[in-house]
């Protein structure tokens, strides 16, 4: 797989990503650009997608931003890690299941990394710590070309969850990493990369 991999450090504003997102799946359709693997912090940002409805809305001064992935309403910020990808399966087995088994089993063995032990959900999509929501699956498919990605809850604040009813659920039942630990996490771009690129290639 010819695979670009992109870590960023600084904040990047969920827009200009999104845009990068969508110009790059129609490249990697055509054959013009490599897919693309991308670890990444957005700052506050609260997004609804396809199924999202205006009652998950709590704090009505936020500010929204309409995405095309699935999912509903749900928060980006600063120490929650966003993994973005741009996955042709023109190029392979056209199994979305698959690919979604593939991404939640990187997520979980990530968090093993910690010592987290974590589970999917198939009712609830995402990965669960008990019954607490530690990390979130948003994808999109477009002529088989798979992107979005998942987002994981690292070190973000959690108090910003009780503007709205996150993916439809109890916004008490969100944790992440660091309040899992009860420590600081570190290695986490070099620990996501690895998991990632090495999982992705099984597709």
């Amino acid at each position: 797989m010819s695979l670009e991999i992109k870590i960023s450090k600084q904040l990047i504003p969920y827009k200009y990503a999104f845009k990068v997102l969508q110009e790059r799946a129609i490249d990697v359709q055509k054959g013009q650009k490599n897919e693309l693997l991308w670890i990444l912090e957005h700052p506050l940002t609260f997004t609804a997608g396809i199924k999202s409805k205006n009652k998950e809305i709590l704090d009505k001064k936020i500010p929204l931003i309409k995405t095309n992935r699935g999912g509903k309403i749900t928060l980006h910020s600063p120490g929650q890690k966003i993994i973005y990808f741009v996955i042709n399966l023109n190029k392979r087995k056209k199994d979305v299941r698959k690919l979604i088994n593939i991404i939640e089993n990187c997520i979980t063995d990530f968090l093993k990394i910690y010592k987290i032990n974590s589970s999917p959900d198939r009712k609830n999509i995402g990965i669960w710590v008990e019954d607490k929501k530690i990390a979130a699956i948003g994808l999109k498919i477009s002529k088989w070309v798979a992107y979005h990605g998942c987002s994981i809850n690292v070190s973000n604040d959690l108090s910003l969850y009780k503007k709205i009813i996150p993916c439809g659920l109890d916004n008490n039942k969100i944790t992440s990493i660091e309040l899992e630990t009860k420590r600081k996490i570190f290695n986490v771009n070099s620990n996501l990369k690895k998991i990632f690129l090495s999982k992705l290639k099984k597709i």
